[in-house]
């Protein structure tokens, strides 16, 4: 990891500054990023799921809210195409109870398995970060750094998941350049 901040450092006009605005709405926005990558791009998204798997415990590397989920674990990892191109990637962690009453369909968006029903969510960004690793330089076929978000989502004042979203510079193509990124480091 390059660079991370919490989301009130952010609002509060540390580094915001540095970010576009459509950039802005998309990494501190509490929208949905399908539902925004499908107004952006004008086509659906296609979910690849990677896997969903196991965890016992919160790990290292997971942001420190995973840590506030009842275990065990499940973690689902997707990529998120539309274009025919990745254009993020997205890790979340569930309770296994809570994973297998939410994400009855795998294929389906997390926001579009978790709004059939109608039910009352509340979405809480809790960082942003900028990240470089090859293995999503390879994906993205480019270079990074690499904007980041983590999040939370709650149901009934009850924390429901954790998400973390990486996004490929591609969206550039709809957002504008996001910033320059050396002002970060």
């Amino acid at each position: 990891m390059l660079w991370q901040a919490p989301f009130q450092q952010i609002v509060q006009g540390h580094k915001n500054e540095d970010l576009n605005g459509p950039w802005r709405l998309i990494l501190l926005g509490d929208g949905s990023l399908t539902r925004h990558l499908q107004l952006l791009t004008g086509q659906p998204v296609q979910i690849e799921l990677i896997g969903m798997e196991h965890q016992e415990v919160a790990g290292a590397k997971d942001p420190l809210e995973v840590s506030e989920l009842a275990v065990p674990l499940i973690k689902r990892q997707v990529w998120l195409c539309c274009c025919g191109q990745k254009l993020a990637w997205a890790e979340s962690w569930w309770n296994r109870e809570q994973a297998a009453q939410n994400l009855l369909d795998k294929s389906l968006p997390i926001w579009r398995s978790l709004t059939i029903k109608r039910a009352e969510l509340f979405r809480e960004v809790d960082g942003l970060a900028l990240v470089n690793e090859s293995w999503l330089e390879q994906s993205f076929d480019c270079t990074g750094p690499f904007w980041s978000r983590h999040y939370r989502f709650f149901r009934n004042s009850k924390e429901l998941t954790v998400i973390r979203e990486v996004f490929s510079p591609a969206l550039e193509m709809w957002l504008g350049a996001s910033t320059n990124t050396k002002n970060l480091e």
